[in-house]
């Protein structure tokens, strides 16, 4: 016979809902899910789903929120780095490897937004993940010179490029994230490396104005700061190389004083044990040597009580 099938939990039933919408909404959207299909896969009727959720809005409520918890988080962390480029290039990295890792998730957050999901999901998505970025354009532009008021516009930008090329290679898949993780940072870093502090269209330029490419000065300028961007890099990486190497250095100093410590007090533990084997055993040769001494003196008295047994007028020697 076949054993009964476990009884799920309130919380393993909710999860198990939670897991099943989720691929529903990835495949067919908000509108093309239904409460009897979440329910149908599950196995359970349609008053379990609206036990848990309220409705199909309920738990698609939960599904975006998860999704938008998960990839903010992945890209506040790569935005802990030391150096801007590499915030840049740990950040878009985040984002494709949530792409890949977490498809189903983001086909449910780049779709249009329903009224369930609040403020546009993807819109409000790349607002939180912008404005973080907007920490960070404002310390380089005012490193660089330039307005730091414009900050929160050119977040908006390169958070939409990189989000924008995420989508694309949703389906394409080519070529690796590390490759378009790369390709990325270099349109964005060189980008903002050369940028001019007081851009113009060309159009609303005069005719002495235009210019087809920029002049060698100014390649020559804009090759210096590239180099200079690099050299700092490479001093950052370079420090964070040696901090690291310092910090196992450290640590390996630890390790050995506890394995010193730890020896030397498995010394002193050995030789304590030892002096109380020696104590005991010169305790127990004493004890001997006490025993044998009240023998000898039980056997002297025996025999003088069998001498005066045997010759009772006789004085009794010392």
């Amino acid at each position: 016979m076949n054993e009964p099938r476990r009884r799920m939990s309130g919380k393993e039933r909710r999860e198990q809902l939670i897991q099943i919408s989720r691929s529903l909404f990835a495949e067919k959207g908000f509108d093309g899910t239904s409460v009897e299909e979440i329910a149908a896969t599950a196995g359970v009727s349609k008053p379990v789903v609206y036990e848990h959720f309220g409705g199909k809005e309920g738990v698609y409520a939960v599904v975006v929120d998860r999704e938008m918890d998960k990839l903010l988080g992945m890209v506040t962390e790569a935005l802990a780095a030391s150096h801007a480029l590499v915030k840049l290039e740990r950040a878009a990295l985040a984002l494709l490897a949530y792409v890949e890792e977490n498809s189903e998730g983001f086909r449910i957050l780049i779709r249009d937004s329903h009224a369930a999901s609040g403020t546009g999901t993807f819109a409000s998505l790349i607002n939180d993940i912008a404005s973080q970025v907007e920490d960070v354009m404002v310390d380089e532009f005012v490193r660089r010179g330039y307005d730091p008021k414009l900050a929160p516009m050119y977040a908006q930008m390169l958070v939409g490029m990189v989000a924008l090329t995420g989508q694309w290679w949703l389906d394409v898949r080519r070529p690796p994230r590390e490759e378009v993780a790369a390709h990325l940072v270099n349109l964005a870093w060189n980008g903002l490396k050369g940028l001019d502090p007081n851009p113009r269209l060309t159009a609303s330029r005069g005719p002495d104005q235009l210019r087809s490419r920029p002049s060698e000065k100014e390649l020559r300028e804009r090759e210096k700061a590239r180099e200079r961007d690099l050299k700092e890099l490479e001093k950052a990486r370079e420090r964070e190389r040696r901090e690291a190497e310092k910090l196992a250095r450290e640590q390996e100093k630890i390790r050995q004083r506890e394995l010193k410590e730890a020896e030397k007090a498995r010394e002193r533990e050995l030789k304590e044990q030892e002096r109380l084997l020696r104590e005991r055993e010169k305790a127990r040769e004493r004890d001997l040597k006490e025993l044998e001494k009240v023998r000898q003196r039980e056997q002297r008295e025996a025999a003088r009580q069998t001498r005066a047994a045997e010759h009772p007028g006789e004085q009794p020697g010392p």
